[in-house]
This record gives structure tokens, C-alpha cells and sequence, in this order.
């Protein structure tokens, strides 16, 4: 029995080896690995979308197209937007992490020498889809390299409540600071505040103080890179906003990340934030949840502006995303099938209609695309990413600029005045903090 035992394991044996040595042969003569080995994984590390429903579109429907046509895995992982930056310097002290990082701003800047060069692909998707923006190629390439392939920009608007302005004698939004604060002080005193952050945030807090800094003609450096942070301009928006947001603002807004000035204009406890068009497209989704004091739909009440004009005139910093490809990644080239493959006009476009405005291409292409008047009110998101000044203005978007942008400093300026510190010790503050890093 034994050895019947054995004489048959023997022939199994031998059998199983024929048939690898046939299996083999076959891979050689093809070149190609069987189904099962070919399989690569790609881990795509991004934000929680304000918009829920295009999470839920790549998930049901994109990855898995995406992972059909290309053989390819994809491990999607969301987080807050806030938790990104601390799982990129994770990953490459580590060297091991999400193969595909989204980055924020000039972020891209701070990990030049831990990314990959996505050049090839960006140049690729810009000359098909009418060109890149200058904003987006200056935050995301240093003319040597692109460190991330730009994804979108997330225009930054004033969310405000149109009725309410109009009771507070505002026909149309203020179009300068003077004007906003005195329509402003009408609004609080009714119990219905203008709602901002100034708080760690990556979003709206930034969004709104570099554009105030820049319209009152204050910058962080000159074009050559030179601190300048300590002039007169400077001083005078940092005064004038110590009495803005007293008379005006929510002053709790100190404490608030994204999130919370959204909770606040949906629950009508302010009248305006500035914000991506989350809000207003959250009141699209829940049309029946989100009602006016008159029971009437709220999004029937919400309109958009840019920033009110300053001394120097008008500016905006909407937050841009892209995506970096890690050096220690291990599936670098089907990490670059994927982007391509998402980035293809047919495909990109999906993702881009389920924003319904949110999100501003990085190429120009897309300006006649009809989401942009299929509904008028988010018609002035239509050229943010044309529009954008890239942090570190008047100097350029480098690693110091992306440093001091981490820091907060410009915020900083503005809340410890806010709270009580003298304005000129404010600005003296940050012009110190800015030449720590520009020396």
C-alpha cells in the first residue's frame, strides 16, 4: 500500500512538473505572465471630497473601469484634507507608503527630491486639452519637473445668503473691504455674521488671507525673494481687520477648520463664508432639508462673489490639487498608467460633471463646458484656476514659500492680532518668522 502510495505521488509529482515545465515554456514563448501574477496594485492616497457623490462615483464605477482596462488594482484611502501632509513625510521617512499622494498648493515643492518626474504626462494632458494654466504649472513644476500631476483647483468664492444682504440695504455683493465691513456690522447686529476661519486649516483660512494681504499691496517677499513683509501695507490690512472682525465677524471662527463655516451657513447662524461651492451644492442635494427662514429652498437664496477689492486691487488664492508620485513606490509604472488613463478627456470629464462645479480643471479646455451654464450660480468658479495667485507672491511658488504657506504666518498674523496683539507687533512677528525661512 506504500508503495503504491508513492509510486502514485511520484507520478503526481512528475506529472505537476511536466505540466510546469509546459506552463513555462509557454510563458517564454508568449513573453507573458499568467492573469494571476500580473496583477499590480497602485495605493491612491486623496482627500474626503466635499463632494460626497464623486468619491462614491470612483469607488462604484471609475477604479473599477479603471482597474479592467489596465490590470491594475487600486486601493482608494480618503482622509481630511489636514491628515494628508502628515502621511507624505510618514511615507518618506518609512520609504513605504500610498503610491499616489494628493498634495495641496505648492506643497509639491517641500518633496521635489521624494517624487517622481509626472512631466511627461502633464505636458501630454495640457497640449491635448488646450493648454496648462500658468497657476497650475507654477505650483506644480519648477521648470525642470513637474512634482505633481496637477488634478484640479478648488475655487474659493464668497458663499452668501442674498436676502439677507439685501435687508441689510446690499442690492449686489460689496465690492470693496470698506464696503463689505459696514455691511457687515448691519448683518451681525441682526444675528447673522460674516463666518471665517483663521484658524490651522488648509483650505479657507489661507484662501482668504493671502488674497486680503495682496489686495491691500502687502506681500511676504519681493520678486527677488527678499522679505518685505514689514511695510506699511501690511500694517494697514492688519489694522483694518482687527476692527473688521470685531464689528462683523463670527469671532469664534478662530477655532474653525473647512468644515465648520459650512455647518454654520447651512444651520443660518452666518451670512457669508468665503468657501468652495460645497455649500451651495449640499443645499442642491437636500433641497427639502436645507430651507430659508421663509420655507423656501435655501439654494434659491445663495449667490457667489469674489473677494472685495482692496487698496491694490483684487486677487484670489483658490487651492490646488495634484498628485505626486512617491519615489519609494514600488508600482511607479502602473501608478503612471493610472494617471494617464484618468486623465484621458472621456474619463476626466466623469469625475468633472460629478463636481458640478466644485472643481476647476487645470486646463483650459474645459471653460466651454456646459456645467458652467447649466447653472448660472457657479458660473464665476468657471475661471479659478485662470485667476489663482500662487502663494509667495510677489516672489516665487518655491519650497520657502510652500514652508512659510505650512506655517501658517500669514494667518498667524491676522489671528494674534485679532486677539489682541498690537498690529505692529503682529507684522513684526511674521516678517521675523518669514526671514527664518528666507535667509
Amino acid at each position: 500500500m506504500a508503495k503504491t502510495k508513492r509510486r502514485s505521488v511520484l507520478k503526481l509529482a512528475g506529472g505537476a512538473a511536466a505540466a510546469s515545465m509546459g506552463g513555462m515554456a509557454a510563458i517564454l514563448a508568449t513573453g507573458r505572465m499568467p492573469a494571476f501574477a500580473q496583477q499590480r496594485t497602485v495605493h491612491w492616497l486623496k482627500w474626503v471630497d466635499f463632494v460626497p457623490a464623486s468619491d462614491a462615483l470612483l469607488r462604484k464605477e471609475m477604479l473599477p473601469e479603471a482597474e479592467k482596462a489596465l490590470g491594475i488594482k487600486i486601493n482608494l484611502e480618503t482622509v481630511n484634507g489636514n491628515d494628508l501632509q502628515p502621511r507624505v513625510t510618514a511615507g518618506i521617512q518609512s520609504g513605504a507608503g500610498p503610491d499616489l499622494i494628493m498634495a495641496f498648493n505648492n506643497q509639491t515643492y517641500l518633496y521635489a527630491n521624494s517624487v517622481v518626474d509626472l512631466t511627461e504626462i502633464a505636458e501630454a494632458v495640457g497640449k491635448a486639452q488646450g493648454g496648462m494654466y500658468k497657476y497650475a504649472r507654477a505650483v506644480c513644476s519648477d521648470g525642470k519637473m513637474f512634482m505633481g500631476m496637477p488634478w484640479a483647483v478648488i475655487g474659493g468664492m464668497i458663499a452668501y445668503r442674498k436676502s439677507w444682504f439685501e435687508e441689510a440695504g446690499a442690492a449686489k455683493f460689496p465690492e470693496t473691504w470698506e464696503q463689505y465691513r459696514e455691511v457687515g456690522k448691519k448683518l451681525k447686529a441682526k444675528g447673522r455674521p460674516i463666518g471665517q476661519t483663521l484658524g490651522h486649516t488648509f483650505g479657507d483660512a489661507p484662501g482668504f488671507t493671502y488674497p486680503y494681504l495682496w489686495s491691500w499691496g502687502g506681500m511676504e517677499v519681493d520678486p527677488s525673494g527678499k522679505v518685505i513683509m514689514n511695510s506699511k501695507e501690511t500694517l494697514d490690512s492688519v489694522k483694518f481687520m482687527q476692527a473688521f472682525w470685531k464689528d462683523a465677524h463670527d469671532e469664534g471662527g478662530l477655532a474653525w477648520d473647512d468644515t465648520n463655516n459650512n455647518r454654520a451657513f447651512l444651520s443660518q447662524t452666518i451670512s457669508a463664508t468665503l468657501n468652495g461651492a460645497s455649500i451651495y451644492i449640499e443645499t442642491l442635494r437636500k433641497p427639502t432639508q436645507y430651507m430659508t427662514e421663509k420655507g423656501a429652498p435655501m439654494h434659491t437664496d445663495i449667490l457667489h462673489s469674489p473677494l472685495p477689492k482692496g487698496p491694490a486691487g483684487q486677487f484670489g488664492f483658490h487651492l490646488l490639487q495634484s498628485h505626486m508620485l512617491m519615489k519609494y513606490s514600488k508600482n511607479q509604472d502602473p501608478a503612471k498608467e493610472f494617471l494617464k488613463w484618468i486623465h484621458t478627456e472621456k474619463n476626466f470629464e466623469k469625475w468633472f460633471v460629478s463636481q458640478k462645479g466644485f472643481a476647476t480643471p487645470c486646463t483650459e479646455k474645459w471653460e466651454g463646458h456646459k456645467v458652467w451654464t447649466d447653472d448660472p450660480v457657479m458660473a464665476p468658479f468657471k475661471v479659478a484656476a485662470k485667476l489663482g495667485q500662487a502663494p509667495g507672491h510677489a516672489g516665487p511658488p518655491n519650497a520657502k514659500a510652500a514652508e512659510a504657506l505650512s506655517k501658517y504666518i500669514v494667518t498667524d498674523m491676522y489671528a494674534k492680532a485679532v486677539q489682541g496683539m498690537p498690529a505692529e507687533d503682529a507684522v513684526k512677528w511674521a516678517d521675523a518668522e518669514l526671514k527664518k525661512i528666507y535667509v
